[in-house]
């Protein structure tokens, strides 16, 4: 046999090992946040030098190659849905964290004593009453 005959041969093996595997749909979010996690710690390991983090380094290698070579595509598919939750409550505290403190220059943003709802008062027009869009209760508030 030729060496081409060998190539075609484990191409041929790794295209049948390969079916059915999570690997087939790609990199999810689950995955490329290990990926980069893991680069991230490499860095870190490099200046800190510490054996902790390689174990750690270690571990998420396995995992990532554990779940991209898993033929159980159904419960990768709920990891990734369920760090894609935890990712965008993360990344909506802190989005709304700013806007409220991009808010907080122009306005003053009040809760209904009642419902609890939001209401955005503009600054500077002195001793107002505020009804509540939500129920219509009216109160008395400074801007």
């Amino acid at each position: 046999m030729r060496f081409r005959d060998y190539i075609i041969k484990f191409n041929n093996f790794m295209y049948t090992h390969m079916q059915g595997r999570y690997i087939t749909y790609g990199y999810d979010a689950l995955s490329k946040f290990l990926l980069g996690l893991t680069f991230i710690l490499m860095f870190v390991n490099i200046i800190a030098r510490s054996s902790i983090i390689g174990y750690i380094i270690i571990a998420l290698i396995i995992y990532s190659y554990y779940r991209l070579l898993s033929k159980n595509i159904p419960q990768r598919y709920k990891e990734n849905e369920q760090y894609i939750r935890i990712r965008n409550r993360v990344v909506g505290f802190f989005k709304n964290f700013r806007y409220n403190f991009d808010q907080a220059r122009h306005y003053h943003i009040y809760r209904c004593p009642s419902c609890s709802q939001k209401i955005r008062i503009p600054r500077g027009k002195g001793n107002i009453m505020v009804r509540c869009p939500k129920c219509g209760t009216e109160f008395r508030k400074r801007a």
